[in-house]
């Protein structure tokens, strides 16, 4: 399969980073799934959520894919005036994002959204996210992950 054209793809080759292409046979859009087509453990799989307030303030929060995400948790990291934290609507993905529901990656993310890691991404050996296409995944290492992301590391998992 050819890489595919994603802002992604094209973030990952103009900054000259290392990743691995990791194809599917079909759209994936859960973790189990994604990982079973890539042939990786959920552990090393990002989920990445979009979370937002009652004031249409967005946060990008990831986890490994083995874990669950605690919301409270992402809100005592954020600063200023943040309420109570829910989960994005597929419409409120799509608009913030760019990406459809399942194929988030958190990379590429408008300014005004931040970006926050739980602790155990770091530890990853490896990382997978998603490309921005549904039809195939991305290896890469944490480090260059974390970085690219502007990624703020805290303990956000439950």
């Amino acid at each position: 399969m050819p890489i595919p054209d994603t802002i992604v793809t094209r973030l990952l080759v103009d900054k000259g980073i290392a990743f691995r292409l990791l194809p599917h046979d079909e759209p994936v859009y859960t973790v189990a799934a994604a990982a079973a087509q890539r042939g990786v453990v959920q552990e090393e799989m990002v989920k990445s959520i979009l979370l937002r307030d009652k004031n249409r303030h967005y946060v990008m929060a990831c986890v490994t894919g083995d874990a669950r995400l605690n919301p409270k948790a992402v809100r005592e990291y954020l600063t200023g005036e943040w309420k109570r934290l829910s989960f994005a609507s597929a419409e409120e993905i799509h608009e913030i994002t760019g990406y459809v529901q399942g194929a988030v990656a958190p990379l590429c993310l408008p300014l005004e959204v931040p970006v926050i890691f739980d602790e155990a991404i770091a530890r990853c050996r490896r990382v997978n996210i998603s490309s921005g296409d549904p039809m195939a995944g991305i290896e890469m290492k944490p480090g260059d992950l974390i970085r690219l992301a502007g990624a703020q590391m805290a303990v956000i998992a439950e």
